[in-house]
């Protein structure tokens, strides 16, 4: 019979070569072998099992998993790609790699930098630049620019938009149109996000009450999600709660 601790050894070269043939990052050799057998274990978890199945949930949870191990990986990747090609793909790229860790200066000054020429009116620039300005309390700037997008989803006046627009126009004093604008985002938005700061939004507003159960809403959803999804929606109840005190 193998002893144990040979097996382990096996185990280990053998998703060492997987994560060297797949050309998973460097990081992961480390944890394999340094945190043998659990490391292995996270290892197969998150990388094997995606690659046997593809399936579209299990690469969002390894997507997310591998963020929370290593969530300045794709910063790196995209600042990388960026310095080797700096086309606007890999612009955008390293802009909303930016947005994910904060450097909302950096993104405005790239997505800026994007939305040139042939550029200037894309509605994915434009939604990133105005989000960026958004977070660094330029309310005024980012309306500028998400005026420039159509008045219908076709041209870029999409649930995302006019999540942006209405924190916009709450920024601005113009509370009547940020109602109407993120109302209409919350219905249409997937996940926890556009809820949430819609019911922010109710509770800086005077309407405690409906904010409340919109909470309790959230509340109820969340028993249902797991893992990396409950954390992010988690996030997002916390920032409507924060709204009620």
């Amino acid at each position: 019979m193998i002893p144990a601790f040979l097996l382990s050894i096996g185990i280990a070269i053998l998703l060492c070569w997987h994560a060297v043939r797949t050309g998973r990052d460097s990081f992961w050799l480390w944890i394999i072998i340094m945190f043998q057998p659990l490391g292995g274990l996270v290892y197969f978890a998150l990388n094997v099992v995606p690659d046997i199945f593809g399936g579209t949930t299990a690469r969002k949870l390894g997507q997310a998993a591998r963020e929370t191990l290593d969530p300045h990986r794709e910063y790196r990747e995209a600042r990388t790609a960026h310095a080797d090609t700096p086309t606007v793909r890999n612009q955008s790229r390293l802009a909303t790699a930016s947005m994910h860790l904060g450097k909302y200066a950096d993104a405005e000054a790239l997505y800026r930098a994007a939305a040139q020429g042939v550029h200037a009116d894309d509605p994915v620039l434009l939604l990133g630049l105005a989000n960026a300005l958004l977070e660094l309390h330029r309310p005024a700037d980012a309306l500028e620019v998400l005026e420039r997008l159509g008045t219908d989803e076709a041209h870029g006046r999409t649930p995302a938009a006019a999540l942006a627009l209405g924190r916009a126009y709450e920024g601005l004093g113009r509370a009547a149109e940020a109602d109407t604008a993120l109302q209409w985002a919350s219905q249409r938005l997937p996940g926890f996000e556009a809820l949430a700061r819609y019911a922010a939004f109710m509770a800086r507003n005077g309407r405690k009450d409906e904010a409340r159960e919109i909470v309790r809403e959230l509340d109820q959803r969340m028993t249902k999600l797991r893992g990396q999804f409950r954390k992010e929606a988690q996030t997002w109840r916390d920032l409507a709660a924060s709204a009620l005190r």
